[in-house]
């Protein structure tokens, strides 16, 4: 079932996502691709913290089936201010599996939005795509 998106929570989601793909560009162009994927992570959440953002990182998804927890079902790799859930690469080329496990991450986390970012392309915006729920 699709989140209810009011007007505001749209804005919200577009500014986030404006952030960090302008932060994910600019620490592409300082350090190039196929740095180890957590430096990319640690060296982009933060630059969105000091924008005032919320960021977690690491934040592990429980999901429950038929009455059964299953803690540690996965876990998202950066989650900014509850709406936004980043999905970080490192690969030469991209992968339809990278954009179905952010899909997934997005329906089962129940988050509106979602950005994938691949830092292993020689251009970030070529590893760029943004998911709604």
């Amino acid at each position: 079932m699709p989140i209810p998106k009011t007007p505001e929570l749209i804005a919200e989601g577009e500014r986030i996502k404006g952030l960090i793909l302008d932060e994910a560009i600019a620490i592409h162009r300082e350090y190039g691709p196929f740095l180890l994927e957590n430096f990319y992570e640690k060296a982009l959440a933060g630059r969105l913290r000091k924008h005032g953002l919320t960021v977690l990182e690491q934040v592990a998804i429980s999901v429950e089936d038929h009455g059964n927890k299953i803690d540690l079902a996965f876990r998202l790799d950066l989650l900014v201010n509850n709406l936004v859930v980043v999905e970080l690469k490192v690969a030469a080329q991209d992968n339809v599996a990278f954009h179905k496990q952010l899909i997934t991450y997005l329906r089962l986390a129940k988050k509106p939005f979602g950005v994938l970012l691949n830092f292993g392309l020689p251009r970030l915006i070529d590893g760029y795509d943004q998911y709604a729920n």
